[in-house]
């Protein structure tokens, strides 16, 4: 597992420490600082590769350069091979060169490392493969329609390094075998609805070439997994890149008379991305118990950024606090520095609740932008009159009209409003 990751001079803040639990790692915050960047630079720790560097058609993973290039800048992390205990490195940024520099030889070994891009890329390291010889990192970085379509060799011996999710799912569908099996029932354990779930259905001729469909998805008929949508496509190729690796581990490793890993890391980010708000309830829980099923022996370890209250909602009976951390990243307003701080968690009970909690909303903010308005102009009249300050009729009137155009009729704030302002009750229901 990766135990510990520490920046200095390097990503949003002057400095930043990031101590990881061994199951579970829920990272929040706004928009601009830093959660992807968080999962590159753990990344790099892993492989050795910025997964740009590696692909140049992604359109994120960039190599993380220093905030001043005038002071040093340093990455060191802490992480545990498949046969060596904790082990500690640290690499040092060449301004001049953009290179990071650290100690030379083979790294340690961390087992699986998958990385799910919010943008639909997604890139791997496995042991079994990446490890062979030094350089090999760049063989297995996909972009979006590399996932679908497959990814070229650049080394001439191969057409493909893999065929894609589309000739694979053919293929395995065609066999009928254990990686299809497989895959069926990852599908499944990634369904929004354990009482409909998503199964392959018949192959199907598209523009000439066999094409899989897939069931599940209401009272359809079976959809051409190129037609599907992108919350589909999400579940889809989530399954398809675990079965994928999972099975080319496998065989790398009893071709070279290995033992599977018995340790995966999974980085994820915005593990919500595209997910209706039903499915979003169901991804951590369902990710936790189809990776475990993968092996019962191996141990795996999820580093998974979220914008949303409802995944954090949905974890609270599964989060165990010694096996699980979540971390907020915050702009102080005083410093006006970013803080990456761990957090208690404790269960809010709502996803309203975790929007207060996790993403600083106020109380009043938990609907639309002119609604917290209205009630924020409403709460200061409520508070002038228990002040014993006087509250003109055309004032409450007013506000009355203000709240009525952006409240719903069951909208909680209209008992507060009317506990204050008893004689506009008549008027609101009219």
């Amino acid at each position: 597992m990766l135990h510990r990751l520490h920046l200095k001079n390097v990503g949003p803040a002057p400095e930043l420490a990031l101590d990881l639990a061994p199951r579970l790692n829920l990272v929040t915050g706004d928009n601009g600082l830093g959660k992807s960047f968080l999962l590159d630079v753990a990344w790099y720790c892993l492989t050795r590769r910025w997964p740009q560097e590696v692909n140049p058609d992604l359109s994120s993973g960039a190599m993380a350069l220093p905030r001043d290039r005038k002071q040093e800048a340093e990455i060191s992390f802490s992480v545990d091979g498949e046969h060596r205990p904790q082990q500690n490195y640290s690499f040092h940024c060449e301004a001049e060169a953009e290179a990071w520099l650290g100690p030379r030889g083979r790294p340690v070994n961390p087992g699986l490392v998958l990385y799910a891009m919010a943008d639909g890329a997604f890139t791997l390291w496995d042991p079994a493969r990446n490890a062979q010889r030094q350089g090999e990192g760049e063989s297995y970085t996909f972009s979006g329609r590399d996932v679908w379509q497959g990814l070229d060799n650049p080394t001439p011996y191969s057409d493909k390094l893999c065929d894609g999710l589309v000739r694979d799912w053919g293929d395995w569908q065609g066999k009928g075998g254990e990686a299809f099996q497989q895959f069926k029932k990852v599908l499944r354990g990634l369904s929004p609805n354990p009482d409909q779930p998503l199964e392959p259905g018949p192959l199907v001729k598209v523009q000439g070439t066999n094409c899989p469909t897939i069931t599940g998805l209401g009272d359809s008929p079976p959809v051409p997994v190129v037609h599907v949508s992108s919350g589909v496509r999400r579940i889809l190729a989530l399954s398809y890149l675990l079965v994928w690796a999972w099975q080319e581990h496998r065989l790398a490793s009893g071709s070279s008379s290995k033992e599977p890993t018995r340790q995966v890391i999974f980085l994820i980010d915005e593990v919500e991305a595209h997910l209706h708000p039903f499915w979003q309830r169901r991804i951590v829980r369902a990710l936790l118990q189809v990776l475990s099923d993968l092996s019962q022996e191996t141990n795996v370890q999820l580093l998974l950024v979220t914008h949303s209250p409802l995944v954090m909602a949905s974890v609270e009976p599964h989060f165990d606090e010694d096996k699980d951390r979540w971390w907020d990243l915050d702009l102080n307003s005083e410093t006006r520095q970013v803080e990456l701080t761990p957090q208690l968690f404790a269960r809010m009970g709502d996803a309203n609740c975790w929007l207060r909690e996790a993403f600083g909303f106020g109380k009043d903010d938990t609907g639309s932008v002119e609604r917290a308005e209205a009630i924020r102009e409403a709460r200061k009249a409520i508070h002038k009159r228990e002040r014993g300050e006087t509250v003109t009729s055309e004032e409450a009137q007013r506000l009355e009209r203000g709240l009525q155009r952006v409240l719903g009729s069951t909208d909680p704030f209209w008992n507060h409003w009317r506990s204050r302002f008893a004689e506009r009750q008549g008027d609101q229901r009219s």
